[in-house]
Parts: structure tokens; sequence; C-alpha cells
């Protein structure tokens, strides 16, 4: 807020969310308005569905009278599509916006073949999706998505991608937002778009560790990349580039997909970890059949896992050291005990006491809805952020 006589009903709508203020005596208290103005900005609020009224709270006064009535966000008025796209597979779900999954659906599709086919196969997948979770085309409020690429925050667009070829600079977010119509025949809605690991960090940070100020994620599946959240928020550098972990060069001479020699990933991540499986007459092609390899115990995806972990954790004691986090998370298809040892091995040899000595190195929680859980979180919160939410009321003529 500017200042406490400035509060919209958008800032209004923002204390009540993040639970500051949940009465209009609380409201009062933290804007300065009056209570005919609180009256009118709630109002504005109640007839675009985006509050309700929730049970009493209890008696503040030691006089008694009565319990003041709470205020809650209404996250039945919408739903948000969100879709996360890998480089052989994709996930896509319908969300409440509070971030619970009403359907979803997951099934092969190839980045390689393309955006135009890629996303206009994901309208489909959304059009399907919202008739199997019993909701309104006309109720979706914006999709986010989540690419296995760097992108520029304020295009959606992917810049330079290694693993996704002819995405580069392409209108993501016009594409989608057609296909969606096309589809469903509702009206065009906001696509947001954002780089996987980011998302998956931003949905795990804020469902399990809300209160951890720096929460560093690192995805390790057919790639390797990073996403970190400083104060609740995702930390994307100047241009998306923040947290490509997977292109620091780590002295081997093996040719990664960027074109480079002795990248982290050409040497430690799923993908790596399959050809080198694959050398040794293994059938393995990708992250998600070492990720297959490792759930049935088989020992040389085992052993390598663990010596891919450990050159992931010498990486990330530069990372540790650098951004100190609370919380350092190992996500994606090689997110298991072998490699999880190999990291926490290297990771605590090279790494000062004083960078780990209150950091958790643990696993992901959300398992493979992260990225989902994360771009739907990325909707909501630009959707109402206060600014945002005052411009669409005006919009609604409310």
């Amino acid at each position: 807020m500017t200042g406490r006589t400035q509060a919209s009903a958008g800032d209004l709508l923002e204390l009540v969310r993040s639970g500051r203020a949940t009465t209009r005596g609380a409201l009062q208290q933290a804007t300065g308005l009056s209570r005919a103005t609180v009256g009118q900005r709630l109002d504005r609020l109640f007839r675009a569905g985006w509050l309700r009224e929730g049970a009493g709270g209890p008696v503040d006064s030691p006089l008694g009278g009565r319990p003041s009535i709470t205020l809650e966000f209404d996250d039945e008025h919408a739903v948000v599509l969100a879709a996360d796209l890998d480089t052989r597979h994709a996930r896509a779900a319908v969300l409440t916006l509070t971030g619970e999954i009403l359907a979803e659906h997951s099934g092969t599709l190839v980045v390689e073949d393309g955006p135009d086919a890629v996303l206009g196969e994901l309208g489909r997948w959304f059009a399907e999706l919202l008739a199997r979770g019993g909701q309104r085309a006309q109720s979706v409020c914006g999709i986010g998505l989540a690419v296995p690429g760097p992108v520029d925050s304020e295009s959606g667009r992917v810049v330079q991608p290694p693993m996704m070829p002819g995405w580069d600079g392409y209108d993501i977010r016009g594409r989608l937002a057609r296909s969606f119509t096309e589809h469903t025949g509702a009206g065009p809605v906001p696509v947001l778009v954002d780089n996987d690991a980011n998302l998956m960090a931003y949905g795990e940070q804020r469902t399990g560790h809300p209160h951890c100020s720096a929460f560093v994620l690192v995805k390790v599946s057919t790639g390797i990349g990073a996403g970190v959240v400083v104060g609740g928020s995702i930390y994307r550098g100047i241009d998306g580039g923040a947290g490509d972990i997977g292109h620091i060069r780590v002295g081997a001479e093996a040719l990664c997909r960027c074109g480079s020699y002795g990248c982290l990933a050409a040497v430690a991540s799923g993908g790596a970890v399959a050809r080198r499986l694959a050398e040794t007459g293994v059938p393995a092609a990708s992250g998600s059949d070492v990720r297959d390899l490792l759930a049935a115990g088989h020992p040389e995806a085992i052993g390598l896992a663990r010596e891919a972990g450990r050159q992931v954790g010498d990486v990330l004691a530069t990372v540790v050291t650098l951004l100190n986090p609370g919380v350092l998370m190992i996500a994606g298809d090689l997110a298991g005990t072998a490699f999880l040892t190999g990291v926490r091995e290297l990771l605590y040899q090279r790494a000062l006491p004083r960078s780990t000595a209150h950091l958790d190195v643990v696993t992901s929680r959300l398992g493979e809805r992260a990225g989902l859980v994360g771009a739907g979180a990325l909707v909501v919160e630009y959707l109402y952020a206060p600014e945002r939410a005052e411009e669409r009321l005006l919009a609604m003529g409310v």
C-alpha cells in the first residue's frame, strides 16, 4: 500500500488473503480507512464474488458484544488451468484458487514436435479436464505453464532453450490462449509462463516451507535446473536466466545439448546417466527410464546416480555458500536415496560448516505435481495482487 489512506479494494483483498486482517475492524486498523470506506470497498469485493463471510470470531472487547464476522477469500468463484512440460512428457490440471487439484492428466507430449503442435494439444487436454472436473470454461481465470527452459517473464517467451528446439522467442502466451479458446469456446484468459524449476520451487516453498526466506530447489531429470525463492518471490535474474546450474562447467569433456563441453548436465543429469547405462547395454533413453531402474533397485543405475549426486553436490556447495538457503530440495527423476546420498557427501565436504549449519537438505513433497501447484499459484498471485485486482474490478464494472 502506498499510504494508510490510499488503500484500495485490492489492498483490502490482499490483507484478507494473507490473513493479516480478516475482520472489518482489523481492516480499519490496518489501513486507517473509515468504517464507511472499508464497507464500500468490501462491497465491491463481495459483488465480484471474491470475498465471503465466514464464522464469527472471538469477542475482542472485555465488555462483550457480538463476535466479529470474519472475512474469507472465496476460492470457489473461479478455477485455474496449469500445465508442466518436460522434454517428452507433460502434466496438466484444473486447480482451485487455493491450489487443490480438481482434475489431472499426464501423457506423452514431445517438445521437439514444436510449440504449435504441443500448445494446440494442451488446449485439447484443458477442455477435457474441465469437462471431467465439472467446471465451466468460463470459470477459468488464467493459465500457468511450466517449461524446461529459461523464460523472459516479461514476454513469456523462452530464450535460447537448449532442450526446446524451435521454441526460441515463440509467442507461447498467444498460442496457448488461442488454443484454449479454440477447444473450449471461452474467451481469452491471461497466460503466464515460467521455467519449470522456478515453478516447482514456488509450489514447494509455498505449501511446505512458507516461512523459509531463502529456498532452493534443484530439478535433476533429463536436464538440470534450479529454482530460487527469496522472500516469498521467485528470483529470476534480469532476464530469466537465474538457476541455470546445469550449464556450469565442471571440467569434463562431455558434449552438452547446449553445444558446449563439460556442462554439469552433460555428466550428471538423468539424460547423462541414461546414456552411460545404454553404453553398457542397459535399455535407458531418458531421466524417466533411470527413475524406473532406480525404483527397481538396478545396481548399476544406483551406482551412477550416486556418482551423479556427488558431481551435483560439488556444484551445490558453491550455490549454498552464495545463497545461504534454509532449505535445499532435490527433485526430479533422480531424486532418490542414491542421488541424495551423493549430493550430501560432496556438499558437506566442500561447503563451510557456517553455510550448512542451518540447512535442511530434503526431497520433494509434492512430487510430480510441484510444477502444477507452482504454476497455479503464480497465476493466482498475479491476478489478485492489489493493482491487478483493482484493474480487474474496474473492468468488471464493480
